[in-house]
């Protein structure tokens, strides 16, 4: 499965969170359905943390291999280390196998 398609779907008709920080948040409040977090951020420091606030959460999170790829998926100009779908809109029969 292509998470990066995934992702742009989610941006284009839901609604996503883009960067740690926000993700974080998204994570913590329980409303990320979903999350992507790419394994060429330096330091890896960086990003360590998700996996396990997911895995307490219960909430799927899964690597990508480029945060240029990710930042362009989530519509914006720079890299990203992280996205969270908050509303998978039209990707929703996606995510669905994710989980």
């Amino acid at each position: 499965m292509d998470f990066y398609e995934l992702v742009e779907k989610a941006r284009k008709t839901g609604k996503i969170e883009k960067g740690v920080n926000e993700v974080t948040k998204a994570i913590e409040r329980g409303t990320a359905k979903v999350v992507f977090y790419a394994t060429d951020v330096d330091p890896k420091e960086i990003v360590q943390h998700l996996p396990i606030l997911c895995e307490e959460k219960k909430i799927p999170c899964k690597e990508v291999d480029s945060k240029q790829k990710l930042g362009i998926a989530a519509g914006i100009n720079v890299s990203t280390s992280a996205v969270a779908i908050i509303e998978p809109g039209e990707a929703e029969k996606q995510l669905e196998s994710i989980k």
